[in-house]
């Protein structure tokens, strides 16, 4: 069974909204062939960088780390770098909320950027056209750092 869960922690501040947000990873997860349930986090950078320091050995905050798991797995996502970047590349915080969940959908599905020779950058290009979302993180090269749990 596909189950796709949205939260946000009691300490992000403002109103994400979250069943708009659980239904675009709904889609994001079966575009992307994700089976299993997902758990998407949205969170601070303190709590990204503890989750990126705990289980990457990076002390940093970054915009989105992928758990994969057997079926499924977890996203967490930092709402401060996500604003700042929407921002940046001129589009709606909730867009950049979205093409951050489309990145991690790709690392749960087992793409890795920084090893796949292009393989994760053509398939989110093709999924962010069809879910209509703007430049992706690798194609407009965000993607410096791997995000996904090794």
């Amino acid at each position: 069974m596909e189950r796709t869960a949205v939260t946000a922690s009691t300490k992000v501040s403002g109103r994400a909204p979250l069943a708009a947000l659980r239904r675009f990873a709904r889609q994001a997860q079966r575009a992307a062939g994700v089976r299993g349930e997902v758990c998407i986090l949205l969170a601070t950078d303190a709590e990204i960088q503890r989750l990126n320091r705990k289980f990457r050995g990076q002390d940093r905050a970054t915009d989105v780390l992928s758990f994969p798991a057997a079926r499924g797995g977890d996203i967490a996502i930092s709402t401060a770098k996500a604003q700042a970047q929407a921002r940046r590349h001129g589009h709606a915080t909730g867009e950049e909320i979205k093409i951050l969940i489309l990145h991690g959908m790709l690392h749960l599905a087992g793409y890795d950027h920084e090893r796949d020779n292009g393989r994760m950058a053509r398939r989110e290009e093709r999924l962010r056209r069809q879910l209509r979302l703007p430049a992706g993180l690798i194609s407009r090269g965000d993607n410096a750092r791997s995000r996904s749990k090794p």
